[in-house]
């Protein structure tokens, strides 16, 4: 199907006349017609009723206008980038986050970034580190931003330290003090998994004279994510390792204190990590150049 045979047709659909359609197309009325009777014969269907005194759509030609001016509107656009090499053309992202992260950091800098880029729209998806990581693996997310230790097949750029605190309730403390190891019968731990636990960014910073003591909680609570061990420690239902900047405004309100500050626990790092390969990977070095001059809130 040749686009001036559809371009007569659009012509001749919002005129209704070919006579006036034709001029519009530079064809005389003979010409024009046959370009009609062509696409007509093609599709196997009358496009127009014609009569000495009118020209009106058929069905068929009703439900064809609207395709035709995409089809048309589509092949202007291939002039467009053909001509206009300096015209950033758009593309999308999907980066993968933990759910607090993701609320309180990614989306309030959606609208800065899309000024920054406003060909480029980034979609989020929301989900536990693992799951992120695996989706990276196998390409349902373009990237992920993590602080899950890495593993083989894929790229990183590192965006932000994430430093971490040892925390209770305020109220909790004061009733029942933590100070050492021996202490922590008293306590309950609130943490993330079993096979990701926050504890041990306090337990790999322990000097190591320390290291063979014993941390033996009442009860261990696993609950999945920071958002909901935050709620639990205030509370008052235990202690539990936290990121420093997601307890920074309980810290300085003074609804949660600092167990042990003396010790200063291991500390990790935010990446934006992708499948290596992936080929966008120059626009994904570029947003996380982007992510690291934003500060994480």
């Amino acid at each position: 199907m040749d686009l001036e045979s559809l371009r007569c047709f659009e012509a001749a659909a919002t005129h209704l006349s070919f006579r006036l359609a034709a001029r519009t197309v530079a064809l005389s009325p003979a010409a024009f017609g046959d370009r009609i009777k062509r696409l007509e014969e093609q599709l196997a269907t009358p496009l127009f009723a014609r009569t000495t005194r009118r020209v009106t759509l058929t069905a068929a030609g009703l439900r064809l206008v609207p395709q035709a001016r995409r089809v048309l509107e589509e092949a202007a656009r291939c002039t467009e980038v053909v001509h206009q090499a300096d015209r950033a053309m758009p593309f999308a992202l999907t980066l993968g986050t933990r759910f607090e992260l993701g609320l309180s950091w990614l989306t309030t800098a959606l609208p800065q970034l899309q000024a920054r880029r406003p060909e480029r729209t980034i979609h989020l998806y929301f989900g536990d580190s693992p799951e992120l990581i695996a989706r990276v693996r196998i390409g349902l997310v373009d990237g992920a931003v993590t602080s899950t230790r890495l593993t083989t097949g894929v790229s990183y750029e590192v965006l932000h330290d994430e430093e971490y605190v040892f925390v209770a309730s305020t109220r909790l403390i004061r009733r029942r003090p933590l100070a050492r190891a021996t202490h922590a019968h008293a306590h309950a731990l609130i943490d993330a998994s079993p096979d990701l636990p926050l504890f041990r960014y306090f337990l790999d910073a322990v000097a190591p004279g320390r290291a063979r003591e014993v941390w033996g909680f009442a009860r261990v609570e696993y609950l999945g994510t920071i958002g909901a061990i935050r709620m639990r420690v205030l509370q008052g239902a235990g202690v539990a390792v936290l990121p420093r900047y997601f307890v920074a405004n309980d810290l300085r309100a003074r609804r949660l204190a600092r167990l042990m500050p003396s010790i200063a626990l291991q500390r990790d790092a935010f990446r934006l990590i992708w499948r290596t390969g992936h080929p966008r990977e120059q626009s994904l070095r570029e947003l996380a150049a982007e992510l690291a001059a934003l500060p994480i809130r």
